[in-house]
């Protein structure tokens, strides 16, 4: 399949921190009008500075967001309705901001783990972070900041909830089509889960390359593994 041809899934992970030992407290993709949006119960404390940031608190094996309780799967339910939701969308490209070196090695770990790796495999086309084409993209403006909130203030004068991971991949969604990356551009940046953690490769965009943009459809919801139609 050609990355022209290829349906774009954006995707986040919230974590109990931010270093490779953390785990995975919230899952969020979108694509078009499809989304998802999981929560899962970590099996060890939210560091305090993450929990500041993103609001999740555990107590008493629950999870807590700004204080009130959400809805939990386990993880493995969790990465089990991501690949369903991928399989809808048929074998799509997963894009995400800064995803090569944190949340990709993550997944990557969490799906080894419960043996998943497979299957999740067989249900993609590739990964593409979208820190260097935006990097790529944006290199004269002269921007100080690269992190997905700038950007999205910058090029679309908003600001929204970040730190949600569903609010995240919104916004991303809204940026990529900003953005505007050519065929070209995902191709060179397209990675693998085995490769996720290396450095990526940069070069030159040639000139007459039409941008890749996404589909789009109707809104479906996922909540806690269960499908439900908005």
């Amino acid at each position: 399949m050609q990355p022209a041809e290829s349906p774009l899934v954006f995707f986040d992970l919230e974590t109990t921190g931010l270093g490779r030992t953390c785990e995975i407290v919230q899952l969020a993709a979108a694509s078009g009008g499809h989304s998802l949006n999981l929560y899962v119960v970590p099996p060890c404390p939210m560091q305090r500075g993450a929990s500041e940031v993103t609001g999740f608190r555990v107590r008493r094996r629950r999870l807590f967001l700004r204080r009130r309780p959400v809805p939990t799967n386990s993880l493995r339910e969790v990465l089990v309705s991501f690949v369903a939701f991928l399989r809808m969308l048929g074998r799509p490209l997963v894009l995400g901001h800064n995803i090569r070196r944190f949340d990709c090695p993550l997944l990557a770990r969490a799906l080894d783990g419960l043996g998943l790796r497979a299957e999740f495999e067989s249900a993609v086309s590739g990964y593409v972070d979208t820190l260097p084409l935006a990097r790529e993209l944006l290199k004269g403006r002269g921007l100080r900041s690269f992190r997905q909130t700038e950007l999205v203030r910058e090029l679309l004068a908003v600001d929204y909830e970040a730190h949600d991971a569903l609010e995240d991949v919104r916004a991303l969604q809204a940026l990529y089509g900003a953005l505007r990356p050519t065929a070209e551009m995902i191709c060179r940046q397209r990675f693998t889960l085995d490769t996720a953690a290396s450095k990526p490769a940069v070069s030159k965009e040639p000139p007459g390359q039409r941008p890749l943009l996404e589909n789009v459809g109707p809104t479906v919801e996922f909540t806690d593994g269960k499908e439900s139609h908005a």
